[in-house]
């Protein structure tokens, strides 16, 4: 009898498990659209604002392409903020992150045209150019990341 007992006890636990997982999961499900939304709508306004520098810093072949050298690097010294506010400081909005992180900044910055452009670089002759670009590019981006780290933290701390 004993037994029996267990076994129904075990079926109703599988089956509160199964029910609570199902529950979660719809909930999950819910909250997914709401995130594709604010990083979309992000996406739109930081790629608006990409294409406005890059049309008021036009470069040709051959130049340094300023205007991709100039978002990539706002773009890392905010995206180095940001972090340090949303996990430092007060709990943020959950669609927070996924807006301006996500959304803006990646919008924003661009690693493709910046591969692009450091081709056009080698292909108009000027291949020193073309590596100094690659490579500057990640040294100037990585430490904008660090210097927006800091003085977040900086500013959070008083």
């Amino acid at each position: 009898m004993a037994r029996a007992s267990r076994a129904v006890r075990d079926d109703d636990t599988q089956a509160f498990d199964q029910a609570r997982r199902q529950a979660r999961d719809a909930r999950r499900s819910r909250r997914r659209w709401d995130v594709l939304l604010v990083v979309g709508l992000g996406g739109a306004i930081g790629t608006l604002l990409r294409f406005a520098v890059s049309e008021a810093l036009p470069h040709d072949a051959g130049q340094l392409p300023w205007s991709t050298l100039l978002v990539n690097v706002v773009g890392c010294v905010a995206i180095g903020a940001l972090l340090v506010m949303i996990t430092e400081t007060a709990i943020p909005h959950r669609l927070l992150r996924p807006f301006v992180a996500v959304g803006v900044l990646g919008g924003l910055t661009t690693f493709s045209t910046y591969a692009v452009d450091a081709v056009d670089l080698a292909r108009a002759g000027h291949p020193r150019l073309a590596v100094l670009y690659l490579v500057g590019t990640v040294l100037v981006c990585l430490a904008a990341v660090l210097a927006g780290a800091v003085g977040a933290r900086r500013i959070v701390v008083q």
